[in-house]
């Protein structure tokens, strides 16, 4: 199945209530006109797509509404297609071009974090990379234990320490183990504990002092896994994590599973934060590249 069929089938829910609820409501009118964009814009709202950008999606078709002198209310649903892959566009690639190249991934229990690596780590080995994973969530002893399932499920090397060892020097001697084996991409499991900021931040710096000392040329991304179905928590978690961590990107887990795919725009749109990864189904490969054309097309398309 291809990147569009599954993201298509992934946005099913968020396309059944959303999209319809956009449809029903433009079907109701026979001009577009002031009344309408505010439905549309409540709509969106209630739809997890976040006030900003709610108002910055109507603002942008009141402007091309009026520009190329549409009439018909239904020729609104392929213009927010357009606006919404617009809005989507920049930073999706991931930017590893260094040997070894590092990831480190963050996000709080249950949001599919340690899946979301062993899908990774199977998605770039199908590419022909080596890949070793660093088992520094050493917080929870059952994070080591399914990381090390992942690796074995994945084929890649994982280097571990016991439960409550320093996330640091798991770090560094993974990062000396992928230099000795010739690896090209290093992911670090790290810890995703929001309690205390101040914690993580002096955790996370620790470990970015160790990759720069050892690594000092690699790229280097750091990804915050969020779940999809928590809708505006996730936007909320997400914007704690930008600040406790300088994030690079989002993998957006769960997708599949809610209707709240609308998340996607707020935490693009109001954060600044590129989504890197979708995951839409519970596959080894279902973790899929963010494709913003695609994506859009997925979630305005017609049944």
């Amino acid at each position: 199945m291809g990147f569009f069929s599954k993201i298509g089938q992934g946005l099913k829910k968020t396309r059944d209530s959303l999209m319809n609820t956009v449809s029903s409501m433009l079907k109701g009118f026979t001009r577009i006109d002031d009344d309408l964009f505010e439905e549309l814009e409540e709509i969106l709202v209630m739809g997890d797509v976040g006030a900003n950008t709610a108002s910055r999606i109507c603002e942008q078709l009141r402007a091309q509404v009026k520009e190329q002198g549409v009439t018909d209310p239904m020729a609104i649903r392929g213009m927010m297609c357009g606006i919404v892959s617009e809005m989507l566009e920049g930073g999706q690639e991931l930017n590893l071009n260094t040997k070894p190249s590092v990831i480190l991934v963050i996000g709080v229990n249950g949001v599919g974090k340690t899946t979301t690596i062993g899908k990774m780590s199977a998605n770039f080995k199908a590419q022909g990379k080596k890949v070793i994973l660093g088992a520094a969530d050493t917080f929870r002893d059952a994070a080591i234990e399914q990381l090390g399932v992942w690796a074995d499920r994945a084929g890649v090397d994982i280097v571990k320490h016991g439960q409550g060892a320093d996330p640091a020097a798991v770090v560094f001697d993974t990062v000396k183990a992928a230099k000795a084996r010739g690896c090209d991409i290093v992911i670090c499991d790290t810890a995703g504990r929001l309690h205390n900021k101040k914690n993580l931040m002096e955790e996370l710096a620790k470990i970015g002092r160790v990759i720069d000392r050892e690594l000092p040329d690699a790229d280097k991304e750091v990804l915050l896994v969020v779940d999809a179905t928590t809708g505006q928590n996730a936007v909320n978690q997400a914007r704690e994590f930008k600040s406790a961590a300088g994030i690079t990107g989002i993998v957006l887990t769960k997708l599949d599973g809610t209707a709240r795919g609308g998340v996607v725009l707020a935490i693009r749109e109001d954060l600044q934060v590129p989504v890197k990864f979708v995951g839409v189904g519970e596959g080894i490969d279902d973790l899929q590249p963010f494709d913003p054309k695609q994506f859009a097309e997925g979630l305005f398309a017609e049944e």
